[in-house]
């Protein structure tokens, strides 16, 4: 028998009273706001149906998002019953992950890459900013709790979510859930959030409740261009944090991986079209763990474990670092 759960974040959403996101984000954080990446997340615009189960979630069948910054496609959902299209990509957040020759001629992300030197006032970088659309939404921990997420469910998982197994929807989804399985690099602990109450417990429990969130504002898509860095460069937290990349899937999933080797600043831009951004930038001081043929290597023509990477992070992703 199925039972369709409604996703109203005004609504106490379970039998055991299960606060809404948002209520939740608030009594465990109270002094730190939303992030706009968390806020765009927070409001569904399609349905997860699931089959022979307990909970699900229905809506009008209109656009849903499985990505964002890293690769991600936008698409429709269509009526119920038909599968979520996931275009099959990849993370350069992945640092064990190798760009080939093709990726590093044609990938946007390219752009995001560079030295540590750079953050002054007055540099200038040609970047690439999207603003990421029809997003996919966090649905409630219990809800996600009730979904397998492990390769070695994959049937059970694509059976629950109308996903063809032999689609490309499945092999993004896979390739998500292999990439959440593997082991965490030299001095990096890490875990897959499917819900922003997990997202909270997993983040707070590594750097306490004391804490920003933040993540890089857009005022709009550009096409790649020169910025250039204004006054008001600022350094957030003290060599430890915690970021969180959204991953491809019918359903906010982010990649958290707590270090305590990375420089997280906040960097004022302004592009040659006047377009201005409010990024964030994360600079990883040491690279050993990293996959030598890793696309920032071949961008900055550097080798692991020698300078600071840094990267800014797209519209879609949070940095928790303590206050």
């Amino acid at each position: 028998m199925k039972f369709y759960f409604e996703m109203q974040a005004s609504l106490v959403a379970t039998n055991n009273a299960e606060l809404p996101p948002q209520i939740y984000w608030k009594s465990l954080l109270p002094a730190t706001p939303m992030p706009k990446a968390i806020t765009n997340l927070l409001h569904p615009t399609g349905h997860i149906v699931l089959q022979n189960s307990d909970v699900g979630y229905e809506g009008d069948g209109t656009d849903v998002n499985v990505g964002g910054g890293n690769g991600g496609v936008s698409v429709g959902a269509g009526k119920r019953g038909k599968p979520v299209h996931v275009g099959v990509g990849y993370s350069p957040f992945d640092y064990v992950y190798a760009a080939t020759e093709t990726q590093l001629h044609h990938d946007p992300n390219v752009a995001l890459f560079f030295l540590e030197e750079t953050l002054h006032h007055g540099s200038q970088i040609n970047l690439h900013f999207t603003k990421p659309s029809n997003l996919p939404s966090f649905i409630p921990r219990r809800l996600a709790d009730s979904i397998p997420f492990a390769s070695a469910k994959a049937k059970e998982i694509f059976k629950k979510l109308y996903i063809k197994p032999d689609s490309d929807d499945a092999k993004s989804m896979i390739n998500t859930i292999i990439g959440c399985e593997k082991p965490a690099i030299s001095g990096e602990e890490k875990q897959c959030v499917n819900s922003l109450e997990s997202m909270v417990d997993f983040c707070t429990s590594k750097i306490g409740k004391n804490v920003a969130a933040v993540s890089t504002e857009v005022s709009k898509e550009s096409v790649l261009q020169k910025y250039t860095v204004t006054t008001g460069v600022k350094k957030l937290g003290e060599k430890e944090g915690v970021v969180c990349h959204l991953q491809n899937y019918p359903y906010a999933v982010f990649y958290c991986h707590k270090t305590e080797t990375i420089e997280t600043y906040y960097v004022p831009l302004e592009g040659a079209d006047g377009s201005r951004v409010k990024a964030i930038a994360v600079c990883h001081t040491n690279t050993l763990g990293w996959n030598p043929k890793h696309l920032a290597f071949q961008v900055l023509k550097v080798e692991p474990g020698t300078l600071p990477v840094c990267h800014f992070l797209p519209e879609d992703h949070v940095v928790w670092v303590p206050k």
